[in-house]
């Protein structure tokens, strides 16, 4: 089209009829918009915060995209399908109204309905100029030049592991709607730790790259590099004090500063522990064992066996966990299974026979002395079992029966506080790709969720002993310290005498 009008200054009409003024941030947006299309960038990602008006932009970008060619298809897809619609009425309106746009509404009101419209084209094509889809929806057999994404991401779309998933699995069906050279648009904000719009990867499945690599963003938190409103005027200093009382530290950084962080407040920071690669490294001198990890020589281990039949794909996951300590009081998470019977072995074991070979292998693979059972529930018909199967492997390991007598949000707690706070959990990175961080993020004492791993590593760290470091200090405030504990100071015994 010669002389096109550019998006900022079509906003800018829309605004003069409206009666408003352009906000100088939505002035940003605007131009990021048009620059990105003018230089042929077509995956982009918009993320500004809460009610700053990003959808309303969005809208008046389909139509100026329609305005541009009245041939363009275009697609809306939000978490459910009335958000998707809403979006399109907007358009709609804007189309009707607007200067640029009113030749563009169509004559028979069959085309211009509430959850999609044709306008008025030069071509005939199958597919309507806008059509709204939730996310649910089937799209097979749908045609579009452009995708608007607009807040798929909610919390009823990414509030578990599988539901994340789920989302990611939906949206990469875009791939087979869009034609070559088609535009993405994403806008939105992170609901989860885990969010689609990341910049790097989430250890969390089998992804091995940010959802959305190679997406050109924009990015619009709430307060500036300097601590300012971006939109003063709807949003002043007290409002916004007022917003991050009412709302709580996590859900202000997830919606208003774009900080992907577990807005359900949970009390366990995964982030406060700290990653390690390093292998066992087992040795034997003049008949003595030492195990050590990462040069630091362990002193003790702790193995936690949080039991169930381990049913593939429903009820409680049987988790195993083992956990060593060094030295200097650090802890060493090594170790971490969620084990599953198999239904085909079932006629050869049956499903308990095969939930203590599993922890046979792994008390084998990681030189373990004993395993504490939890005995609450399944757990009282096992010990005798497992002990069997150590003794037929011809295996010395020691099969202790704990029974929980403590509320187990209040056990959890009290395991994982002080040793997250001091930041002296060390976690191997094969555990790291388990669910097991997902469980901590996603963890609120007062609220029902998986924990069976987190119920597993807590056994582990309430069943080791507190250890101080045993690096003798000599001095403490300038004060000369005695050594002590152990005998690792030095003792002259007098010998001058007669016997």
């Amino acid at each position: 089209m010669k002389n096109r009008v550019a998006f900022p200054e079509f906003v800018m009409l829309w605004d003069q009829l409206q009666g408003l003024t352009m906000p100088q941030h939505h002035l940003k947006i605007c131009r990021w918009l048009d620059q990105s299309w003018s230089a042929g960038q077509r995956e982009l990602l918009l993320m500004a915060f809460r009610n700053s008006g990003k959808s309303t932009l969005v809208g008046l970008y389909c139509a100026w995209l329609l305005y541009l060619d009245a041939d363009r298809r275009i697609m809306v897809m939000a978490a459910d399908f009335a958000l998707a619609k809403k979006m399109v009425r907007n358009v709609k309106r804007i189309i009707e109204r607007h200067p640029l746009t009113k030749r563009l509404k169509p004559k028979r009101k069959e085309q211009w309905a509430s959850d999609q419209f044709t306008v008025n084209r030069p071509s005939e094509l199958r597919d309507p100029s806008m059509l709204a889809k939730g996310i649910g929806a089937n799209i097979t057999g749908s045609r579009a030049d452009v995708v608007i994404c607009d807040d798929v991401e909610v919390p009823n779309t990414c509030d578990s592991a599988p539901k994340r998933l789920d989302l990611r699995a939906r949206l990469q069906e875009i791939d087979y709607v869009l034609v070559p050279g088609g535009l993405q648009l994403y806008v939105g904000t992170p609901h989860t730790y885990y969010t689609i719009y990341a910049e790097d990867k989430r250890h969390e499945g089998e992804e091995e790259e940010p959802f959305l690599l190679g997406f050109d963003r924009f990015m619009l938190p709430l307060l500036n590099e300097n601590g300012q409103s971006q939109w003063p005027e709807r949003f002043p200093d007290q409002n916004i004090e007022a917003i991050r009382r009412r709302t709580g530290k996590n859900k202000f950084e997830s919606q208003m500063m774009l900080r992907p962080v577990n807005i359900s407040e949970s009390r366990l920071d995964p982030d406060m522990m700290q990653l390690y690669e390093a292998d066992l490294d087992y040795n034997e001198h003049n008949q003595m064992a030492s195990l050590s990890l990462d040069g630091q020589k362990l002193v003790s281990s702790s193995c936690w066996w949080d039991p169930s039949f381990g049913s593939p794909h429903k009820g409680d996951a049987s988790v195993i966990a083992a956990l060593f300590t060094d030295e200097q009081g650090q802890y060493w998470l090594h170790a971490l299974r969620y084990m599953t019977h198999d239904p085909h072995l079932l006629k050869e074991a049956d499903e308990a026979t095969q939930m203590c070979r599993q922890v046979v292998n792994f008390v084998k693979e990681f030189y373990l002395p004993s395993v504490c059972l939890e005995t609450n529930g399944v757990g009282k018909f096992l010990p005798g079992l497992l002990r069997r199967e150590l003794e037929r492997e011809g295996i010395s390991c020691a099969v202790i029966e704990k029974h929980s007598r403590t509320n187990k949000a209040e056990r959890i707690l009290s395991a994982f506080d002080v040793v997250l706070a001091s930041r002296a959990l060390n976690v191997h990175r094969n555990v790291w790709k388990t669910s097991f961080p997902t469980e901590m993020r996603e963890w609120v004492p007062t609220l029902s969720a998986k924990d069976d791993a987190l119920d597993a590593v807590a056994g582990c760290l309430l069943s080791e002993p507190v250890r101080l470091p045993r690096t003798p200090v000599h001095e403490l405030d300038g004060k000369k310290m005695t050594n002590w504990g152990g005998g690792s100071g030095a003792i002259t015994a007098q010998s001058d005498f007669d016997v």
